[in-house]
């Protein structure tokens, strides 16, 4: 039997089975993901396969439509991919374009639409150079080892360790990459970006982008791992702050950092220490409580007049808390008196 070497030098062309379908949209963000637990592609063809691009034509709509997807393919492969449909100045449509093998092997993919808001988000603002002091830069000669995008900011990067974005700001991260240079293979380090309660971005590995540029679209935290020899040297702590004020970590052995509200991520901080001298993980939302105050202390009961000789005072008051019941004692015996002669 030929392998599929042979057969493709024979026959250079595969016919595969496509199929196309236009969807109308509202003005808004929407995501549209393959539906969890679907049948994964093949591992050697990649199909089936989705992709989502912009109509060829207006189809007589006058909205305009800005597609994002999580891989940088465009390719909503596997069960996992998503991509970010963002539409604005009315209705507009989209091409969903589905390929399977010609045998039809494998069953289309099943996709979901959700709608992420309501209105087009704000255009952001024109970005600006950030400030050295809030957003460090690495050094001349130093690799760049984390990258983040924000929200009317632009592109900024660091080292690993470094805080990425505001704390305070108000501004939101759309993405982020991580690309540590301690010796780390790419392959070693994965992270997902928060989407949602209970829903997160397909991994990426170190040196991807995972998120958005330029949809407006707030991440809801990071989740990042280490696998192989890398998480046999070092453990990960990811801590953040987000646009409600409230702030989390460190959090360790890859579990997501995120707001118990789903906030907007509004700056990060991942730090790799090697095994053994990790902290402790912290709550999963650390808020400051006011101070309380003390309680007033009880004053000091006044002294007991000395009693008088030969009559009785009356016993004092009992105190608040009960004492503990005492055996009773044996009178004493009355002295002798001592009659005068």
């Amino acid at each position: 039997m030929p392998d599929a070497k042979t057969q493709s030098s024979t026959n250079p062309i595969t016919e595969l089975k496509v199929s196309g379908h236009l969807m109308t949209m509202d003005e808004g963000l929407f995501c549209i993901f393959n539906t969890p637990g679907g049948t994964p592609p093949d591992d050697d063809t990649g199909l089936p396969g989705v992709r989502v691009t912009a109509a060829p034509g207006s189809g007589g709509f006058a909205g305009q439509v800005s597609i994002s997807g999580f891989n940088g393919d465009g390719w909503l492969g596997g069960d996992a991919g998503a991509a970010l449909v963002r539409i604005q100045g009315g209705p507009a449509q989209v091409l969903v374009t589905v390929y399977q093998a010609a045998d039809g092997a494998h069953d289309a993919p099943k996709l979901q639409v959700i709608r992420l808001t309501e209105e087009a988000a704000p255009e952001p603002a024109a970005p600006a150079p950030a400030p050295v002091a809030t957003v460090p830069q690495p050094s001349a000669g130093q690799p760049i080892e984390v990258a983040a995008h924000i929200y009317g900011r632009g592109d900024v990067g660091g080292r690993m360790g470094d805080w990425m974005g505001e704390p305070g700001s108000k501004r939101w991260i759309e993405g982020f990459g991580l690309a540590p240079s301690a010796g780390i293979a790419a392959a070693d380090i994965e992270y997902q970006a928060v989407l949602g309660r209970g829903w997160l971005s397909p991994w990426a590995e170190g040196g991807q982008f995972c998120g958005s540029r330029g949809m407006s679209l707030p991440i809801l935290g990071l989740r990042v791992r280490l696998r192989n020899d890398a998480a046999a040297a070092y453990a990960v702590q990811v801590s953040a702050t987000f646009v409600d004020g409230s702030r989390v970590g460190p959090v360790i052995d890859g579990s997501a950092c995120e707001a118990p509200s789903l906030s907007p991520l509004e700056a990060f901080q991942v730090t790799l220490v090697p095994s053994g001298t990790r902290a402790e993980a912290a709550p999963a939302a650390v808020k400051r409580a006011p101070a309380r105050k003390p309680a007033a202390e009880a004053p000091a009961p006044a002294p007991a007049k000395p009693a008088r000789r030969g009559k009785a005072q009356p016993a004092p008051d009992p105190a608040p808390v009960p004492a503990p019941v005492l055996a009773k004692a044996p009178a004493k015996p009355k002295p002798a008196t001592t009659r005068r002669r």
